[in-house]
C-alpha cells in the first residue's frame, strides 16, 4: 500500500469524525482522466479535508519546507504531507511559480487529479479574492477540465488558519466541470488567461457564497 493510500485509510476516518463533511456534487468529478480541482482557500486544513471528500486521490502543491525538516519530527512531517498528497515545491524562489505550474502539468499529464487554489494564498478575511492565471494556463496546456469547488466552514473550526482545529461541521461543494477547448492554442494570450480565470472564480463564488474582491489576496495581506 502506498503512503497516500495508507493516509487516506487511516486519516480519512479521523477527519470525517472530527469535521463531519457534507459533500455536494461529488459526481461532478470525472472518474478517470486528468482533472483540475479549483476552489477557495480559507485555512490550512482545506488541503486535508478536500481529499477525504473525493473518491480519487488528490495531489496538490505545498512548500518544500514541510518535508525538509530534520530529526524524527522532520521525517514524520515529511511522511505525513507526502502521504496526504502534497508535492513539495520551492515557491519562494524567483522561478517558484513556474516550478509549481510545471509540477501541476506533470500530474495532469499522468491522468491524475490536481488541486489548486487560484487565489494563491489563504483569504485574509473570509472573502474571495482575484484568481491568479496559473489555473487558466494549466487547463489550456493540458486540456484537463476544471471542477470548481468551495470549502465552507473551515474558517470557523480553525480561525486564522493556525493552531489546532476544533471539531465542527464543514461543507465541500463541487460544481459542474468547466472546459475551455474553444481557447486551444491561446495559453499565452493574457486576455484569454484572465477570462478563463475569471470564469472559474465566478463559479467558485457562486458555490461558496463569498463576497468577491477584485484584487489579489497577497496585496490585501500586505496593506
Amino acid at each position: 500500500m502506498s503512503s497516500l493510500a495508507f493516509m487516506r485509510a487511516t486519516l480519512g476516518p479521523v477527519l470525517r469524525l472530527m469535521f463531519r463533511p457534507q459533500v455536494e456534487g461529488a459526481e461532478n468529478i470525472p472518474g478517470t482522466g486528468p482533472v483540475i480541482l479549483a476552489g477557495n482557500h480559507l485555512t490550512f486544513i482545506d488541503s486535508l479535508i478536500l481529499p477525504v471528500c473525493c473518491e480519487r486521490p488528490v495531489y496538490f502543491i505545498g512548500k518544500d519546507e514541510y518535508v525538509t525538516g530534520k530529526g524524527i519530527k522532520g521525517r514524520a512531517m515529511a511522511w505525513f504531507f507526502r502521504g496526504a498528497g502534497m508535492i513539495p515545491v520551492d515557491r519562494d524562489g524567483g522561478r517558484g511559480g513556474v516550478a509549481a505550474l510545471m509540477t501541476g502539468r506533470r500530474v495532469l499529464e499522468e491522468g491524475k487529479v490536481f488541486s489548486i487554489y487560484p487565489e494563491g494564498t489563504r483569504s485574509p478575511d473570509g472573502r474571495l479574492y482575484r484568481g491568479r492565471t496559473g489555473i487558466a494556463r494549466l487547463t489550456l496546456m493540458t486540456g484537463a477540465p476544471v471542477v470548481p469547488f468551495a470549502v465552507i466552514g473551515t474558517d470557523k473550526i480553525q480561525p486564522g488558519g493556525k493552531g489546532m482545529p476544533r471539531p465542527g461541521k464543514v461543507t465541500v461543494r463541487f460544481g459542474e466541470p468547466l472546459e475551455f477547448s474553444r481557447y486551444d492554442g491561446m495559453d499565452r494570450d493574457r486576455y484569454v488567461l484572465r477570462a478563463v480565470t475569471d470564469s472559474v472564480m465566478t463559479e467558485v463564488m457562486r458555490l461558496s457564497g463569498q463576497e468577491y474582491v477584485d484584487m489579489y489576496a497577497t496585496k490585501a495581506k500586505a496593506a
